[in-house]
């Protein structure tokens, strides 16, 4: 049986004050799957998570649980047997010359361009043959614009990198899925609605003149934790800017990683709200 990369894909809130347009990507090879499924599937059931887990369904109650579990993930994830990935756009760079489908076509076009380098598919190592699932969460749009999107997935393995790895994409292993059949897909949307969450100074959000919720308060502890596992992979690791590559191989390498995507023709809006310095 051919070596297989499978990828799940989840997108965030398209807007935020500061950052927009999340996307977050876990990968998973074929020899690993079932092997992280079941780690994960037992965790849920030793939590009593019988549900969906989800970033929006985090309470006071739950937060622990939560954290639990995701330290099942993110061990995972240091050792490696999951890779992660997160892209997003910042509102003060405000992509200029856009064309009509640009702008109709714009969350396909990210979703693409994510699936496209975000792994470093094209500086993974040489193979004999692997074929590559893309699992993306239920797709929001029309059935049509589904389709072709899926058409241009497909015909990644035509890009001479993927030709030269012999990495194979076929339509039938392009599909959107249920987020509440896959735990590894659950687990990511945690992730990725954690850093919408912080780059968007949500957990300073007040229900109150001078009080934040308990949700608010449970969604920040939740997120604490996380970015102490990342800081454990990379210490002093900056949520809010593109990963370093210190090497060639590192978009494939790296357990985990930040993109900041950045339109090539941009106008620089700042805004005078968000802080300076770097986002911890």
């Amino acid at each position: 049986m051919a070596l297989e990369y499978i990828i799940y894909c989840d997108e965030s809130e398209e807007g935020g004050r500061y950052f927009s347009n999340f996307y977050g990507g876990a990968l998973v090879t074929s020899k690993d799957l079932e092997p992280v499924r079941e780690a994960l599937e037992e965790k849920k059931l030793a939590l009593n998570l019988h549900g969906e887990v989800k970033w929006t369904k985090i309470t006071e109650n739950y937060a622990q649980k939560y954290i639990d579990l995701l330290d099942t993930f993110f061990d995972l994830v240091a050792a490696v047997k999951i890779k992660v990935r997160v892209m997003f756009t910042q509102n003060v760079n405000v992509p200029k010359n856009l064309s009509r489908r640009h702008i109709d076509e714009k969350y396909f076009i990210l979703y693409y361009q994510f699936l496209k380098h975000a792994f470093g598919l094209n500086c993974s190592p040489l193979t004999t043959g692997v074929d590559l699932r893309i699992y993306p969460d239920q797709l929001p749009d029309t059935a049509e614009k589904a389709a072709q999107f899926r058409s241009y997935l497909v015909a990644l393995e035509k890009s001479p990198s993927f030709r030269q790895r012999k990495i194979s994409i076929r339509p039938e292993n392009v599909t959107d899925v249920r987020s509440h059949e896959h735990v590894i897909l659950q687990c990511l949307d945690i992730v990725t609605g954690a850093m919408w969450f912080r780059l968007n100074d949500m957990h300073k959000e007040k229900v109150a003149p001078r009080k934040r919720g308990k949700r608010t308060k449970a969604k920040e502890r939740v997120y604490n934790h996380i970015n102490t596992r990342v800081r454990a992979i990379y210490p002093n690791f900056n949520i809010g800017v593109s990963t370093a590559r210190p090497t060639a191989t590192a978009a494939w390498d790296h357990p985990y990683r930040h993109w900041l995507f950045v339109p090539k023709e941009r106008i620089y809006i700042p805004n005078s709200k968000r802080k300076k310095k770097g986002t911890p």
